[in-house]
């Protein structure tokens, strides 16, 4: 028997088996779906979330204000020691008269009372951009400490629930790919099983016939490639619809007026390959699993 790798026979054999055992074939794309949306479902979550972040991190600022006591000048004499507090990107002074100036622009035009605040009635601040967000807290306590400086204020509650939102999507994303991952593979396992034992008296007439253990599993090892490479396409438009209808809601809805959603379309490439790539390897690996098991009894 030629031992040539005949790729058009493997493929026909594959496919032609996925039809053979529909219903498992069914079943095994329908959790290689599920299994891909829940694993890009989260993933999308956290990098969503890590975008926002990284957003915060730009424009939410921790206002640092100086003493009372302290002169102008003192108080710009304060930039290089809180430059060298740890986690601290950039610093910006603000003046009291810079500060009043924006305050009636912000808020002048509600009362007359607002309106004619003195120029110096505010205090001198710092704004302060950080590197990571998730020391926000730490930097602030680290701000405080630094001689001259009046209080700080800092948006930490904002940045811990950003912070452990994705934490925790993350975490049960890696337990529930887990769980799904042995679940398909399991079922796609018990797809090929099925087919192996329908074909078992032509298997042991081709092993008879002096076929290797490769030639006859190469057409099992297609059909889980197939089944995989079906599901990771269904599971990449049906994410990219559900995706769509979640960042629509999210523009719409004004309490997730804080999540910056990037567009699924820049994302798209990397997603169809991760897809596939975990497509093929639950499909490849199930299938493995199943024939080597089965050629060894």
């Amino acid at each position: 028997m030629s031992r040539r790798f005949n790729t058009g026979y493997y493929v026909s054999e594959g496919f032609h088996s996925i039809f053979t055992h529909g219903f498992m074939s069914f079943a095994a794309v329908c959790m290689i779906v599920a299994c891909l949306l829940i694993m890009g479902s989260f993933t999308l979550l956290a990098v969503n979330l890590d975008n926002t972040l990284g957003d915060l991190e730009n424009e939410n600022e921790i206002l640092v204000y100086i003493d009372d006591a302290l002169t102008q000048d003192q108080a710009r004499m304060l930039q290089p020691t809180l430059a060298q507090v740890d986690n601290v990107s950039k610093l910006t002074f603000v003046t009291k008269q810079q500060a009043a100036a924006e305050f009636k622009a912000k808020h002048g035009n509600t009362t007359q009372v607002l309106n004619e605040l003195p120029d110096d009635a505010l205090r001198d601040r710092y704004r302060v951009h950080v590197v990571e967000i998730e020391r926000m807290a730490e930097t602030k306590a680290a701000l405080e400490q630094v001689e001259g400086v009046g209080y700080v204020n800092a948006a930490t509650e904002i940045a811990d629930g950003f912070v452990m939102v994705r934490n925790i999507a993350t975490a049960v994303a890696m337990v529930l790919i887990g769980i799904l991952l042995i679940v398909s593979l399991f079922i796609i396992a018990n797809t090929i099983k099925l087919a192996t034992f329908y074909r078992r008296e032509e298997i042991a007439i081709m092993k008879m016939c002096g076929a290797t253990d490769g030639f006859i599993e190469w057409p099992f090892v297609v059909e889980g490639m197939l089944l995989g490479l079906t599901g990771a396409l269904i599971a990449f438009f049906v994410q990219w619809g559900l995706y769509q209808m979640v960042a629509k809601f999210a523009i719409q809805g004004n309490g997730l007026s804080l999540v910056t959603m990037i567009s699924y379309g820049s994302m798209a490439v990397t997603i169809l390959t991760v897809f596939c790539g975990v497509g093929v390897f639950i499909g490849v690996i199930g299938s493995l699993f199943a024939i080597r098991k089965f050629l060894q009894v």
